[in-house]
């Protein structure tokens, strides 16, 4: 064993070099985070290649976005996207041309167009929160609202290349299916998948030189996780019986699917841009927005049945496709005898778009009055939301009021 006055000679010695290796550490750190705040340096060295990525080039200027005409603006910057996009994909990626074509195509057919309402929520709600807080909406600011849009819109439209496949649709947005055109089929699925890591290279092309940039990240990465659980509680019901169609499993197939993409992640985008890191405001959103998307696929459910095929840009294939939806959940478990119980026995999820045995499930719906007791739930939901408005302290009204306006009694 070493004696006292060695030890003391030595230890210092290796605690010195210990230290000095954390302090070169602490260095690199503060080095690293100067960089970024100071927009030098390399963020993702990791990924700092090829140098001709066009993307490494820095943020981009932006166009100016005519506020005046919100739908022709935001639909500019989709194709500024798909132009970055494709112009990345040779010198970035060696795609050959066949192949940047190939993207070019399947984007402006699967997320251009269409209503755009989530997309341009993100914008409207934004500017309302930036607004209230008196903080500047300059063009710059605009436009980055109205990519992160886009990013909400990229998110549907690659669950839609999907869900069609699997779902076997025939129909959206008034023109067939992407899987269905003969040179596309089960490459509809790699497209998909495309779509989905494209949001993410536009977060990061766009955002990540922002202090805000990881909570943009995290937000897209739980609302795309979100989205999956609903499908996935949606996609076993093929594995179920008509018994296990109850209201409740309706209720968080729909909370999962649909609600947290299309109304809680809009609002929090502008939120996170806002600066707002009020974890009592997001909730207190978050529990409006989760009643208005139950809501709105409560209503998307009664179009699919009685709205027309011009009407919702699509035939409707909730029956055919044996859906757990709010119209059977209602049907079958609290109004139907067990003569018409039998009726959705035999033909619920067994008959085929446009057939007289789906023409009787339907009039089967309007026999047991769901017409009228949808109109009721309606009011129901519509009365509910308006109570919980004094919860919100940051977020104006004025946002969930736009979503109202959007929604409430829509007929398409």
């Amino acid at each position: 064993m070493a004696s006292p006055a060695k030890r003391a000679r030595t230890e210092p010695l290796a605690d010195e070099a210990a230290l000095r290796e954390r302090v070169k550490e602490l260095e690199a750190e503060r080095d690293m985070w100067k960089a970024k705040a100071e927009g030098s340096g390399v963020a993702f060295p990791a990924t700092h290649w090829p140098a001709a990525k066009p993307s490494l080039a820095g943020p981009p200027t932006y166009p100016q976005y005519d506020r005046s005409k919100p739908k022709e603006s935001f639909l500019a910057i989709c194709d500024m996207l798909i132009d970055e996009v494709c112009g990345e994909l040779g010198p970035g990626y060696e795609m050959p041309p066949a192949e940047v074509a190939w993207v070019r195509r399947m984007l402006n057919y699967n997320v251009r167009g269409g209503k755009m309402n989530r997309g341009l929520m993100v914008i409207e709600s934004g500017v309302h929160i930036l607004e209230a807080k008196s903080m500047p909406t300059s063009n710059e600011t605009i436009v980055r609202l109205a990519i992160l849009g886009w990013c909400i819109e990229w998110l549907q439209g690659w669950l839609l290349v999907a869900d069609d496949f699997m779902d076997d649709s025939k129909t959206r947005r008034g023109q067939k299916c992407w899987y269905l055109h003969e040179d596309v089929q089960k490459i509809a699925l790699n497209d998909a998948f495309f779509i989905e890591m494209l949001v993410f290279k536009v977060l990061k092309r766009h955002f990540s030189h922002l202090p805000y940039y990881s909570q943009l990240v995290d937000l897209m990465m739980e609302t795309t996780f979100q989205t999956e659980c609903g499908q996935l509680l949606d996609t076993l019901c093929l594995n179920l019986t008509l018994k296990d169609f109850t209201e409740e499993r309706w209720t968080l197939i729909v909370k999962y699917k649909t609600a947290f993409y299309s109304f809680y992640a809009p609002v929090a985008m502008g939120m996170i841009v806002a600066g707002i890191t009020d974890v009592k405001e997001y909730n207190s959103c978050r529990d409006i927005l989760m009643i208005m998307g139950i809501y709105f696929q409560a209503q998307d459910d009664y179009l699919d049945c009685y709205a027309t095929p011009e009407q919702l840009g699509k035939i409707g294939t909730d029956i055919q496709d044996k859906k757990c939806g709010w119209l059977f959940a209602q049907a079958y478990h609290r109004l139907a005898n067990q003569e018409q119980k039998a009726i959705f026995d035999k033909l619920y999820g067994k008959c085929k778009v446009q057939t007289p045995e789906e023409q009787q499930i339907k009039d089967l719906y309007t026999a047991l009055k769901l017409p009228e007791i949808y109109k009721k739930y309606e009011e129901e939901s519509y009365n509910k939301i308006i109570s919980l408005k004094d919860n919100l302290k940051q977020v104006p009204w004025a946002v969930m009021e736009s979503f109202l306006k959007k929604i409430y009694k829509r007929s398409k």
